[in-house]
């Protein structure tokens, strides 16, 4: 067994596509993050021990704060940022700002894709990160856009994908 045979990915929406946003103490947010780590603690039952994240807003932080929780149960867990550009976080508010870099801290490796923003960068990112994977996690709410795009490139590349519905 090699490492990419316990590594998953996750690929999730960011706030613009959940229904609730920004305000994460909604009960919906709450029980999709519940339902992250129950994904997660079944993955690590079933030998998953290093995990990629993108570390975009919303659904990837709430994925990477869960399995740096889990890293905590389990030290021989790894978290891997998969960074599109230096600077991805530079816009966001102060506080997400602040969760991303110490988020980013916590992680045991970082791939910076590039230096500056260019079309294409985000999914070149995900590409990176499915090609290092043989799973998928997704948190997806059925709509177009990244998320889709990273589930269709996963299972062109063979990749098990496990869905946790958004609504």
């Amino acid at each position: 067994m090699n490492k990419q045979d316990i590594t998953c990915c996750f690929t999730g929406h960011r706030p613009s596509k959940l229904p609730w946003g920004y305000r994460e103490d909604d009960l919906r947010c709450l029980d999709l993050k519940m339902d992250i780590v129950q994904a997660l603690v079944g993955l690590y039952q079933r030998g998953f021990r290093h995990f990629l994240c993108g570390m975009a807003e919303g659904c990837d932080l709430y994925f990477a704060e869960s399995l740096l929780l889990l890293r905590q149960v389990h030290a021989d867990v790894t978290l891997g940022a998969a960074v599109p550009f230096r600077g991805q976080a530079d816009r966001w508010s102060a506080e997400q700002r602040e969760r991303y870099h110490r988020i980013l801290d916590g992680c045991d490796s970082v791939f910076l894709q590039q230096e500056q923003y260019a079309p294409g960068c985000m999914m070149a990112r995900n590409r990176y990160m499915v090609n290092h994977s043989s799973l998928l996690l997704a948190c997806y709410n059925g709509e177009a856009g990244g998320t889709r795009n990273t589930i269709l490139y996963a299972r062109e590349q063979g990749l098990e994908i496990l869905t946790i519905p958004v609504e």
